[in-house]
Protein backbone atom coordinates (compact mmCIF):
# COMPACT_ATOMS: atom_id res chain seq x y z
CA UNK A 1 0.00 0.00 0.00
CA UNK A 2 2.88 2.39 0.54
CA UNK A 3 4.40 2.36 -2.65
CA UNK A 4 1.13 3.02 -4.19
CA UNK A 5 0.64 5.59 -1.75
CA UNK A 6 3.84 7.40 -2.66
CA UNK A 7 3.51 6.92 -6.57
CA UNK A 8 -0.08 8.79 -6.44
CA UNK A 9 0.91 11.42 -3.86
CA UNK A 10 4.52 12.19 -6.02
CA UNK A 11 3.40 11.40 -9.98
CA UNK A 12 -0.16 11.66 -10.21
CA UNK A 13 -1.17 14.34 -12.45
CA UNK A 14 -4.95 14.49 -10.80
CA UNK A 15 -4.66 17.17 -7.79
CA UNK A 16 -7.78 15.23 -5.74
CA UNK A 17 -5.71 12.03 -5.88
CA UNK A 18 -2.41 13.74 -4.64
CA UNK A 19 -4.09 15.37 -1.98
CA UNK A 20 -5.89 11.81 -0.90
CA UNK A 21 -2.43 9.55 -0.62
CA UNK A 22 -0.31 12.55 0.93
CA UNK A 23 -3.06 12.53 3.35
CA UNK A 24 -3.20 8.88 3.87
CA UNK A 25 1.11 8.60 3.98
CA UNK A 26 0.55 11.02 6.56
CA UNK A 27 -2.36 9.38 8.55
CA UNK A 28 -0.58 5.89 8.05
CA UNK A 29 2.82 6.34 8.27
CA UNK A 30 3.60 9.74 9.66
CA UNK A 31 5.55 11.24 6.31
CA UNK A 32 5.05 13.91 4.18
CA UNK A 33 6.74 13.99 0.72
CA UNK A 34 6.28 16.99 -1.25
CA UNK A 35 8.90 17.12 -4.04
CA UNK A 36 9.60 19.82 -7.02
CA UNK A 37 10.87 16.77 -8.76
CA UNK A 38 11.93 12.92 -7.23
CA UNK A 39 12.85 10.27 -9.44
CA UNK A 40 10.70 6.85 -9.53
CA UNK A 41 13.43 4.67 -8.24
CA UNK A 42 13.78 6.55 -5.22
CA UNK A 43 13.49 3.89 -2.03
CA UNK A 44 11.79 4.51 1.23
CA UNK A 45 13.43 2.23 4.08
CA UNK A 46 10.72 1.43 6.65
CA UNK A 47 8.07 3.26 4.80
CA UNK A 48 9.43 6.77 5.57
CA UNK A 49 8.19 6.81 8.99
CA UNK A 50 8.28 9.91 10.33
CA UNK A 51 9.66 11.57 7.50
CA UNK A 52 9.54 15.34 5.80
CA UNK A 53 10.82 15.41 2.84
CA UNK A 54 10.19 18.93 0.73
CA UNK A 55 12.78 19.35 -1.78
CA UNK A 56 13.21 20.48 -4.84
CA UNK A 57 14.91 17.72 -6.34
CA UNK A 58 15.71 14.04 -5.58
CA UNK A 59 17.40 12.14 -8.23
CA UNK A 60 17.98 8.29 -9.31
CA UNK A 61 18.56 5.71 -6.95
CA UNK A 62 18.85 7.33 -3.28
CA UNK A 63 17.78 5.35 -0.42
CA UNK A 64 16.31 7.13 2.85
CA UNK A 65 15.39 5.92 5.60
CA UNK A 66 13.02 7.03 8.90
CA UNK A 67 12.68 9.92 10.62
CA UNK A 68 14.22 11.83 7.36
CA UNK A 69 13.96 15.79 7.09
CA UNK A 70 14.59 17.02 3.53
CA UNK A 71 13.72 20.95 3.26
CA UNK A 72 13.95 24.42 2.90
CA UNK A 73 15.55 26.58 5.30
CA UNK A 74 14.29 29.43 5.88
CA UNK A 75 15.17 33.17 7.68
CA UNK A 76 13.01 35.99 9.25
CA UNK A 77 13.03 38.93 7.56
CA UNK A 78 12.92 42.05 9.73
CA UNK A 79 11.72 44.23 6.98
CA UNK A 80 8.40 42.24 6.33
CA UNK A 81 7.86 40.98 9.75
CA UNK A 82 7.90 36.91 8.33
CA UNK A 83 9.38 34.23 7.93
CA UNK A 84 11.05 33.34 4.16
CA UNK A 85 12.51 30.38 2.30
CA UNK A 86 16.32 30.60 1.40
CA UNK A 87 15.97 27.15 -1.08
CA UNK A 88 15.20 23.56 -1.43
CA UNK A 89 18.36 20.97 -1.10
CA UNK A 90 18.97 18.96 -4.53
CA UNK A 91 20.02 15.17 -3.60
CA UNK A 92 22.14 13.59 -6.75
CA UNK A 93 22.30 10.13 -8.10
CA UNK A 94 23.26 6.96 -5.67
CA UNK A 95 22.88 8.69 -2.52
CA UNK A 96 22.02 7.27 1.17
CA UNK A 97 20.61 9.19 4.35
CA UNK A 98 20.35 7.35 7.05
CA UNK A 99 18.02 7.59 10.05
CA UNK A 100 17.18 10.74 11.42
CA UNK A 101 19.48 12.70 9.62
CA UNK A 102 18.12 16.83 8.68
CA UNK A 103 19.28 18.26 5.22
CA UNK A 104 18.06 21.84 5.17
CA UNK A 105 18.44 24.84 2.63
CA UNK A 106 19.61 25.72 -0.66
CA UNK A 107 22.26 23.10 -0.74
CA UNK A 108 23.14 20.05 -3.09
CA UNK A 109 24.32 16.56 -1.73
CA UNK A 110 27.05 15.17 -4.00
CA UNK A 111 26.22 11.58 -6.17
CA UNK A 112 27.47 8.60 -4.30
CA UNK A 113 27.37 10.22 -1.00
CA UNK A 114 25.97 9.27 2.45
CA UNK A 115 24.33 11.42 4.65
CA UNK A 116 24.97 9.48 8.60
CA UNK A 117 22.17 8.60 10.56
CA UNK A 118 21.44 12.04 13.17
CA UNK A 119 23.19 14.36 11.14
CA UNK A 120 22.58 18.17 10.64
CA UNK A 121 23.47 19.29 6.72
CA UNK A 122 23.49 22.96 5.74
CA UNK A 123 26.41 22.83 3.34
CA UNK A 124 27.19 20.99 0.29
CA UNK A 125 28.39 17.91 0.37
CA UNK A 126 30.70 17.04 -2.31
CA UNK A 127 30.77 13.52 -4.24
CA UNK A 128 31.76 10.29 -3.21
CA UNK A 129 31.59 12.12 0.45
CA UNK A 130 30.52 10.71 3.97
CA UNK A 131 28.74 13.26 5.81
Amino acid sequence: MFEKLVKANCYSKNRMLKQIAGNLLEKFYCCEINCTEIDKSVLFAHHARGCTIIASKICANVVIFQNVTIGSNLKFNKTNNEWENVGNPIICKKVVIADGAKILGPIIIGENSFVAAGAIITKDVPTNSIA
